[in-house]
């Protein structure tokens, strides 16, 4: 029979012997789990440096396809004035560009502001990025630069253009970017369920729109214009020009309210010397073309005006505001078909109502002075283009014919410095031989297409197609390739 003392020391040795491989099992489940957080603190951290996020492809597509417009419209404007800027109301080809830039900053907003999760950094990246477009605004187009043609540079400063494109990109950037921080606890995570349920979750953004939408219009029907005057200096003399107003309400070249604010805000002097109403019959014989002014022109035709002006860039926040409801839906709605019945039914509406304000001229479509007509018109067409871009590339997964568009669109900052301000063939004029008439640029405009077809106004438009637009393409794809961007 076994001793009793025995048997409980031996339990004891295996109790003890049991405990101390559970401390060892548990030590080392202890480690691995240490480990397993140490390695997903290094997961979480390593996505700030090194992750790439997804891009959207049909915004990328569509902001190349924005700057190519621009680059179309500004170099072949010239020669075919049917796609040069309306010289009043109606719209052109070139009259979508700046608005569906400003489409796609609201949509690249909703998309790029959810990825920073304190108020604090978000406000400091707006009003960062504000201040470059802001500086690369004055500096290309605030008479600075005098790229391609004229190997200057220089601006007077009692005549420097304190507006203009990338200032009213900064502009609505601004608001639109600020409200969108500021409203971040204001507004469900979850949708309800309803068509409209993505409209009131955003109501501070509409808000916004509404605001900037009776400014305008209430400055733009009440305001009283007095008559104004002008100096036009030329090497032999200074003449002085009295233009005639007196007036609220009007929306003719001379004398409407959106002109009148910049003249006080800016002063006459900085505004945009080359208005395009100086392509109408009231002006030139040449019209819609650019010519010599008729001797009986009034005198408003040879006066400055401001298309990028303070009041017009207050209607254009609306433009920023529906760009935004796009990035919202694409944020909100995963599926195809949801994206796009919120999509294609606001397009068409805007555009309803656009053509019904135009042709029943209550309100003209009119992009010098930003209408609202022109605002529904030009968002409802940016709203259906973006539409169809994504059912091609996105749905059907056609992407393959897009791609320099893409790589145009991922690079749109580069290539509106380089082509559609000129730079790039500034330079290469800067080698010339001789003359500054005589340089590769010219050359190759002149000899390859000009003569080659017997046509200046069809060499310059395949010059623009293939020497310019193929050829950013092209430098934009080689640039995507070795991974460079230029991003404010």
């Amino acid at each position: 029979m076994a001793d009793p003392g025995k048997m409980e020391e031996g339990l004891a040795r295996s109790k003890v012997n049991l405990e101390g491989e559970d401390r060892e099992i548990m030590g080392e489940k202890e480690d691995k789990l240490v480990e397993e957080q140490q390695h997903l603190q290094l997961q979480q951290q390593q996505p700030l440096v090194k992750q790439k996020t997804k891009r959207v492809a049909t915004l990328d597509a569509f902001r190349g396809l924005t700057i190519v417009l621009m680059i179309l419209v500004d170099d072949a404007g010239g020669a075919y004035a049917r796609i040069d800027h309306s010289p009043w109301n109606g719209c052109t080809l070139a009259d979508f560009v700046m608005p569906f830039f400003l489409f796609i900053v609201g949509v690249a907003i909703a998309l790029a502001l959810k990825k920073i999760p304190k108020v604090k950094d978000a406000i400091r990246k707006i009003c960062l990025r504000t201040l470059k477009l802001l500086f690369w605004g004055v500096l290309l187009q605030g008479g600075y630069s005098h790229a391609p043609n004229d190997l200057v540079y220089g601006v007077d400063m009692k005549q420097i253009r304190w507006f203009g494109i990338l200032q009213r990109i900064a502009l609505v950037y601004f608001i639109v970017a600020l409200i969108e921080t500021l409203t971040t606890k204001l507004r469900p995570t979850v949708l309800k369920p309803g068509y409209s349920s993505i409209l009131t979750a955003y109501r501070w953004q509409w808000l916004g729109g509404f605001v900037a939408f009776v400014i305008y219009m209430v400055t733009t029907y009440s305001l009283y214009v007095p008559d104004w005057s002008f100096v036009v200096k030329t090497d032999d003399e200074t003449t002085r020009y009295t233009v005639k107003c007196g007036m609220r309400g009007h929306l003719g070249p001379a004398c409407n309210a959106v002109g009148y604010v910049d003249r006080q805000v800016w002063g006459i002097n900085h505004l945009y010397a080359y208005p395009v109403w100086k392509r109408l019959k009231a002006c030139t014989h040449s019209s819609p073309s650019e010519g010599p002014l008729r001797e009986d022109a009034p005198s408003w035709c040879r006066a400055p005006f401001e298309p990028e002006g303070l009041l017009s860039s207050i209607l254009a926040i609306l433009s920023g505001t529906i760009g935004i409801h796009y990035g919202h839906v694409l944020i909100h709605f995963k599926g195809h078909s949801e994206r796009l019945k919120q999509w294609v039914p606001m397009a068409l509406g805007l555009l309803i109502v656009a053509i019904i304000l135009h042709f029943t001229d209550a309100i003209p479509i009119n992009k010098q002075l930003y209408s609202f007509s022109y605002v529904c018109f030009t968002a409802g067409a940016a709203g259906i283009i973006f539409s169809a871009f994504y059912i091609l590339i996105d749905v059907w997964e056609l992407r393959t014919p897009f791609l320099f568009l893409e790589w145009i669109g991922m690079n749109a900052m580069l290539i509106y410095v380089l082509g559609a301000q000129g730079i790039l063939p500034a330079f290469v004029n800067g080698w010339y031989y001789e003359s500054t008439n005589n340089t590769l640029v010219f050359w190759i405009q002149k000899h390859v297409f000009n003569n080659v077809w017997h046509s200046v106004r069809l060499g310059t438009l395949l010059y623009v197609i293939f020497a310019e637009i193929v050829f950013y393409g092209v430098l934009s794809g080689i640039l995507h390739k070795l991974g460079i961007y230029w991003k404010l």
